[in-house]
């Protein structure tokens, strides 16, 4: 093709008024009303601007830079006073039994013990192993530290009689349940992605009737089997039993409405699943990068968590009177309470920077396989989402962080305000206030990073644009999520309790836990709903990454994957605009 889209769309609009409704919104002519030629220039500055969103292979500026400074004012500041908190901590911070009040010092003096498991105690009494700074009357403190020596002897031997009990081996089967559920899930997890790709439809709707059969057999074997026991029966009477079955079929009446009124949905959200499975599986070394982030996050609180730990041992051991008597107290520092609030803001915001650092990743690299010419991954493309995530991005990664941590903390105030059931007009309007601007916050948020991932474009800048590019081509910026969402996390469910009732049956059979085997079935359920959970929020990122590329593909009048595009143009456009302002039947593709 000769012509630009630009001068084949404004030719076409010139000779054919008919055609002017089939154009996208981009290409559409401007009314016979000449604006002044400053108005002209701009807009085909912000026309120019729209038409070169893609990838930027090319190297890439420092965004956002002031709150990249704040986070590692931040970081440093908790560092620093954490080094600082584990020099001056105060060793006798755990001896407080053995400090008694001096009357001739007015202060508190310590009792030396040396430890009864040295070996100079083998052929000694217990009480010849203190030796204290006064005197040695009956009536002296270090008869205290002889009791609590034997209380300790005692209680170390109760553990000791613990770890050689029967429950060693609901402990033991634990642990190996836990471990080989752990190995499993890993191919598991492939195995699901797999199905995914070329089995997307059979798996949805195969999993579809066990949304309902799985609830409800666990429903039913729960109220017999509590209904049998006589322990149960008794800790859990019979009202309470009936009513907490028909709670729960009553939230399996809703799933089934769910079904019901998003039916219609199905078949796209079955084809959507389809298309990200693809994409995800030409990119797996994802599943390197980014559980490798997350083990970095938690070797990153290992020293902040010692820290804490050292912080609290900050201060001194001083006499109060109580009651007319001096006793021995601990008492913190000042500055100590402060730490704790930096530390735990740090340890929130880095949590939450990365979460936002894995969706730049993702995003980065599905959006450089799918504007690659070919089908293959794009050589370096994690390598090159890493270094530009925690290089010229980062500032944006850290401003995006901190906008989700303090969502997350507003939510948790007002969460903790309902349940404490504040009453009250202003309390409502607050609340509802508060609701509003969190919705607001998570609608601007929701494809900003996958803009800012494709685009390199600073918080600010790559949210309007993104608005506005998905408001141009007439899409919703939540319409992807609606059911698939839904629908990979009940899959996940239904194939997690599965699994669990195979631990449990195979426990009960094999190893003859008894009811211990509810247990330790339960948690094996958690470790897979962990580790399935972590697949889901990939894939979810992978379609919401492969809609913007659709986006950008559609303003442009390009495309780059046919079959995303099969799938993406059935998708419904934006609630706030008309169904039939722009007719997808006629929208035409530039190759």
């Amino acid at each position: 093709m000769d012509t630009t889209p630009e001068e084949s769309s404004s030719t076409a609009a010139h000779h054919d008024p008919a055609a002017t409704a089939t154009q996208p919104l981009l290409s559409k002519p401007y009314p016979t009303l000449e604006p002044p030629i400053a108005s002209i220039s701009e807009a085909e500055e912000d026309q120019a601007q729209y038409l070169q969103i893609s990838y930027n292979y090319g190297p890439r500026s420092l965004k956002d830079l002031p709150f990249l400074i704040l986070f590692s004012l931040l970081l440093l500041s908790t560092f620093a006073f954490g080094i600082f908190a584990s020099v001056n901590r105060n060793p006798h911070r755990h001896e407080l039994s053995y400090f008694t009040y001096d009357a001739a010092s007015s202060s508190c003096v310590s009792v030396r013990v040396r430890s009864p498991f040295s070996p100079s105690s083998s052929n000694s009494t217990i009480s010849n192993q203190f030796e204290v700074l006064h005197s040695n009357s009956p009536n002296s403190p270090n008869w205290n530290a002889v009791a609590s020596l034997v209380y300790y002897s005692s209680d170390l031997g109760g553990r000791f009689n613990w770890l050689n009990s029967s429950d060693a081996s609901v402990l033991e089967s634990l642990i190996w349940t836990l471990v080989v559920t752990l190995i499993l899930s890993v191919p598991f997890m492939f195995l699901v992605l797999l199905l995914l790709k070329h089995y997307t439809k059979q798996i949805v709707y195969a999993s579809l009737p066990f949304f309902v059969i799985v609830p409800i057999f666990v429903n039913v074997y729960w109220f017999v089997a509590c209904t049998v026991s006589s322990t149960c029966s008794e800790a859990f009477p019979l009202a309470y039993r009936i009513f907490v079955l028909i709670f729960v079929f009553l939230i399996i009446g809703v799933i089934v409405w769910i079904f019901v009124v998003n039916w219609h949905r199905i078949e796209l959200t079955v084809r959507v699943i389809g298309v990200a499975s693809t994409a995800l599986s030409k990119n797996l070394g994802l599943f390197g990068a980014l559980p490798a982030l997350t083990l970095g996050l938690v070797v990153y609180y290992v020293p902040i968590v010692l820290f804490l730990v050292f912080s609290s041992s900050n201060g001194e051991i001083v006499p109060r009177e109580d009651h007319g008597e001096y006793v021995c107290v601990w008492k913190q520092d000042s500055w100590v309470p402060a730490y704790y609030t930096l530390a735990i803001l740090t340890m929130l915001w880095s949590s939450s920077v990365m979460v936002e650092a894995q969706v730049y990743v993702i995003s980065g690299t599905i959006a450089q396989w799918y504007f690659s010419k070919d089908d293959s991954p794009p050589k370096h493309g994690i390598r090159s989402s890493l270094r530009n995530a925690f290089g010229p991005s980062f500032g944006t990664i850290c401003f995006s962080g901190l906008l989700i941590c303090i969502v997350r903390l507003v939510r948790s105030i007002v969460d903790n305000a309902r349940q404490e059931d504040a009453s009250g007009i202003v309390n409502l309007i607050l609340r509802c206030c508060a609701n509003a601007l969190l919705s607001a916050v998570d609608f601007l948020n929701k494809f900003t990073i996958n803009f800012a991932a494709i685009t390199g474009e600073a918080y600010c800048s790559a949210a309007r644009m993104t608005y506005e590019l998905l408001k141009r081509n007439l899409l919703s910026a939540v319409i992807v999520e609606t059911v698939s969402t839904r629908i990979l996390s009940g899959i996940i469910l239904v194939l997690s309790a599965i699994y669990a009732i195979l631990v449990c049956v195979l426990l009960k059979a094999a190893v003859h836990l008894g009811d211990d085997a509810y247990f330790v079935a339960f948690m094996a359920w958690i470790l897979l709903i962990m580790v399935l959970g972590f697949f889901v929020h990939v894939l979810d990122n992978v379609i919401d990454t492969v809609y913007v590329c659709y986006a950008i593909d559609r303003d442009r009048g390009e495309v780059y994957k046919q079959d995303v595009h099969e799938v993406y143009v059935h998708l419904p456009i934006s609630r706030s605009h008309r169904a039939g302002f722009v007719p997808r039947s006629t929208h035409t593709h530039v190759v």
